[in-house]
C-alpha cells in the first residue's frame, strides 16, 4: 500500500534520522517511489543530499582529533570516530578501484579501507598494524557503498596492544572482516616512538 505524501515524507525524516548514510536509491525502493520523488521529497523537508549528510555527521561526531595519522590517510571518507573505541568510514567503489575485466574490487582497497580505520581509531602518536587476519566474504562491485566500523575489542595499552574488529558491509550484507592486532607506544616504555 502506498503512502500518502505527508506520511511518506514523516517516514522518509524517520529514516534518515536512523541512518544518515542511506542513499537516494535505497529509499526509492525502501518507499516504492521514484528516485526524483525522493529527491523532491527531500528538497522539501530541507535534508541535505547524502554527501553533506556525511560531511554534517563527520564534523558534529568527529570532535576528537585523530592522531595516529592525518585524517586525509584514511582510505575512504571517515564519519565518526570515538578513539580506542570505535570509527566508521565510507568508501564508494569506483572505476579505480576494481579490475576492469569484471568490475570487482581488488581487495587491497578493502583492506586498506579497513587497516586505515584501525590506525586511525587508535588514541597515540604511533599506531602500526602488527598482525591481521581477515576475510573477504563476497565480492563488491563498482558503484556500491562500503561502510567500514572498527570496534576496539581488547586494549592493553601497557603491552602496546590494541585488537581492532573491523567489518565492512555493503547495504548491511557483510563482505569483510578483519581482525588487526595494533602495536602503540606507550608512555610506560623506556624510548620515544618515531
Amino acid at each position: 500500500m502506498k503512502l500518502n505524501k505527508k506520511e511518506r515524507q514523516k517516514q522518509l525524516q524517520t529514516a534518515i534520522d536512523d541512518n544518515p548514510f542511506c542513499t537516494d536509491e535505497e529509499l526509492a525502493e525502501r518507499f516504492s517511489v521514484s528516485i526524483q520523488t525522493i529527491r523532491l521529497d527531500r528538497m522539501e523537508l530541507s535534508i541535505p543530499e547524502l554527501r553533506e549528510r556525511i560531511r554534517t555527521v563527520a564534523e558534529r561526531r568527529i570532535d576528537q582529533e585523530v592522531r595516529s595519522l592525518p585524517i586525509d590517510e584514511v582510505i575512504g571518507e571517515m564519519v565518526d570516530v570515538e578513539l580506542d573505541e570505535s570509527a566508521i568510514s565510507i568508501l564508494d567503489v569506483g572505476v579505480e578501484h576494481v579490475f576492469k575485466r569484471n568490475g570487482i574490487a581488488r581487495g587491497h582497497h578493502l583492506f586498506a579501507q579497513a587497516n586505515s580505520l584501525a590506525v586511525a581509531v587508535i588514541d597515540d602518536e604511533l599506531a602500526l598494524t602488527a598482525k591481521s587476519n581477515i576475510t573477504f566474504t563476497r565480492p563488491v562491485k563498482r558503484g556500491e557503498r562500503v561502510v567500514a566500523k572498527a570496534k576496539v575489542t581488547r586494549n592493553e595499552k601497557e603491552k602496546g596492544r590494541t585488537i581492532v574488529l573491523v567489518e565492512s558491509t555493503v547495504n548491511q550484507e557483510l563482505v569483510f572482516t578483519g581482525e588487526f592486532e595494533m602495536y602503540r607506544s606507550h608512555d610506560n616504555r623506556g624510548g620515544q616512538a618515531e
